[in-house]
């Protein structure tokens, strides 16, 4: 007989495979506070600059209508054409119904013309002025020419101009007559007197170019 196989040994217990503990997630940081936002920015329009003042419209004219100007126009032209030319023109005058006083005021603001219709009375002193507020010499500049007439009416006793002043004196005035200064005027007329005054200097400084016509 086959003799009896021993026992087999006992199997030792399979080792327990044991996973180890996972680590513990360590906690998530609090999250930082968020930044304080600042102001949103307010939302303006930038300020409009002034408008810049426009500027003086021009003078309209219309060529077919009539027009007043109370200021001074300049015309200048130009070294080979005329500054104006005129196709009829009137010149105001000043009629007055009197005769000339001892010491006449004649304003050429008034008129360049003053034609006296009641006959003379006696001589007179002419003193040429711009006008009641101006004088000559603030109102024409150094350079510049104005003509002023006086006509005078004369009864059958006539009387004539004496002497010639500009804003009430012969100060700075030469007085030059066409043939000769009168003595005395033309009875039973119109007798009519020129004066060209011509500005010379600013001190004030004036030729006056006088004349003296009959009409009868």
């Amino acid at each position: 007989m086959s003799g009896y196989s021993g026992f087999s040994g006992i199997s030792g217990y399979s080792g327990t495979a044991v996973s180890g503990y996972s680590g513990f997630s360590g906690q998530v940081g609090a999250s930082g506070y968020s930044g304080i936002s600042g102001y949103s920015g307010i939302a303006t329009s930038g300020f409009s600059g002034y408008s810049g003042i426009s500027g003086y419209s021009g003078i309209s004219v219309t060529t077919s209508a009539n027009n007043t100007w109370t200021g001074t126009q300049t015309f200048n032209g130009t070294s080979s054409i005329f500054a104006e030319v005129l196709l009829n023109a009137a010149e105001t005058t000043n009629i007055v119904a009197a005769a000339p006083s001892a010491t006449q005021n004649f304003y050429l603001n008034s008129g360049s013309v003053q034609y006296y219709t009641t006959n003379a009375a006696n001589n007179w002193i002419i003193s040429l002025v711009f006008s009641s507020g101006t004088t000559m010499a603030s109102a024409l500049a150094v350079g510049q020419t104005v003509t002023m007439a006086l006509l005078t009416t004369q009864g059958s006793t006539a009387y004539y101009n004496t002497a010639v002043y500009i804003d009430g004196s012969t100060s700075g005035v030469t007085t030059k007559w066409q043939g000769g200064a009168p003595t005395s005027g033309n009875a039973s007329g119109v007798d009519v007197y020129t004066y060209t005054i011509i500005k010379t200097a600013a001190t004030p400084t004036y030729t006056v170019l006088a004349s003296l016509t009959q009409f009868k």
